[in-house]
């Protein structure tokens, strides 16, 4: 099995627990080729060649670009995304009942969610009118939840103003934009780059002040505000479902993409304290997780 990715985050674990769970021994009777880009997507496409190489069986792929990559050079190779951010928007696959082609998985609601998370942030911050928006734009995948980000808006009489970053050397130059443009609250629309950088973004907020609603606990527990969005540890072990049904034979072609219908909201109350911000008790009263 291939496994490609940008970094190791402690989720990934979760597949390859799922993949324990249904009889798969890593060194028994499976064997992990593992290969990280380190934030260089252009990567994807060499690893995607050298998976070819290797004849591997499936090759699971923790980000779209990377699912793009593998898609082309290894067509009769099986693949899996256990967490893909707008596959359909982006041109990955063609839908979530059929695919089609060689990938199939399990697809975030990054997009759906928008309205959700700005909502939360209104009843935070009450007199919310400016949310900056971090986002990569070079990413394919994240130009549909920054539409909706900006229909929710809209909708909410909320202004988002966008901050794109697209190398790491990027996130420095958002910050100093951000600080000019003293916003009231950031949401940051979660990809690889963005994850890898989340110390440094989180810093940002606390230092700022500044309420931040991201897309997953990782963020939280690192220090973040708060996060609406799915478990990525349970997404990745349901990635194991899909691995050995193809393993088994199953063609990626007909197994439907499965999207999540269970959310979480983690709030962390230590970093609210720190920040000067008080969260209602009806918000707390409805978080799943709440850090003090």
């Amino acid at each position: 099995m291939g496994f490609l990715a940008h970094g190791y985050e402690k989720f990934y674990d979760g597949l390859f627990d799922g993949l324990k769970d249904l009889g798969y021994q890593e060194g028994r009777n499976l064997n992990v080729e593992r290969r990280y880009a380190e934030g260089r997507s252009e990567r994807f496409k060499e690893f995607a060649t050298e998976m070819v190489r290797l004849k591997v069986d499936v090759i699971v792929v923790s980000t779209t670009p990377a699912g793009f990559a593998v898609k082309s050079p290894a067509t009769d190779i099986p693949v899996v995304f256990p967490n893909a951010i707008s596959p359909i928007e982006s041109g990955l696959i063609g839908s979530l009942a059929h695919p089609g082609g060689n990938i199939t998985g399990g697809a975030a609601q990054t997009a759906a969610l928008s309205t959700k998370r700005l909502e939360i942030l209104k009843e935070v911050v009450p007199r919310l009118s400016r949310v900056a928006v971090l986002w990569n734009g070079a990413n394919p995948a994240l130009s549909y939840p920054w539409k909706l980000t900006q229909d929710a808006a809209d909708q909410l009489h909320v202004k988002v103003e966008p901050f794109e970053v697209r190398s790491p050397k990027d996130i420095e130059t958002a910050f100093a934009k951000m600080t000019e443009a003293k916003p009231d609250a950031l949401i940051v629309l979660q990809d690889a780059l963005t994850l890898q950088h989340r110390k440094e973004i989180i810093d940002f907020t606390v230092v700022k002040r500044l309420p931040g609603m991201f897309v997953a606990r990782e963020w939280v527990t690192a220090g973040g505000l708060m996060s609406y969005g799915e478990n990525l540890a349970e997404m990745y072990r349901r990635g194991a479902y899909f691995v050995d049904k193809i393993l088994k034979g199953a063609k990626p072609a007909d197994l439907p993409v499965e999207q999540v219908t269970k959310f979480e909201m983690i709030i962390n109350l230590k970093t609210a304290q720190a920040m000067g911000w008080t969260v209602p008790p009806e918000i707390l009263a409805t978080a799943d997780d709440v850090i003090e």
